[in-house]
């Protein structure tokens, strides 16, 4: 559960400007305020089922988002590269203390 929560809030950060504002809230109570299906329902007047209806489709959408345009996948092969040329470089060689530096640089503008 905790793996799919996972995947979830992250193909929500890289594709809630492609949601409603509504989608997006559900989603945000839901996955990262931890709200219930049933308060979420009670804060907007609506059911439970709808609430979760709601959210399975966005859930569905952003997997669709992500077989097309693969900006998760993408994220995660480059930080795995980054990962990599980090730990083929010698500790104390200056070109390595450079390389790491920008290393670095790349993983803030993930």
């Amino acid at each position: 559960m905790l793996e799919k929560t996972t995947r979830v809030n992250f193909l929500f950060d890289f594709y809630q400007s492609l949601l409603t504002e509504k989608q997006r809230h559900y989603m945000q109570l839901y996955y990262l305020d931890d709200l219930s299906l049933g308060e979420i329902a009670a804060e907007f007047g609506v059911s439970r089922q709808a609430v979760y209806d709601n959210v399975r489709r966005t859930e569905a959408m952003l997997e669709d988002y992500e077989n097309k345009l693969n900006l998760f996948s993408k994220f995660q092969q480059r930080i795995e590269v980054v990962d990599r040329i980090e730990q083929l470089l010698s500790d104390s060689d200056e070109q390595s203390v450079k390389i790491r530096t920008l290393l670095h640089t790349l993983k803030e503008h993930d």
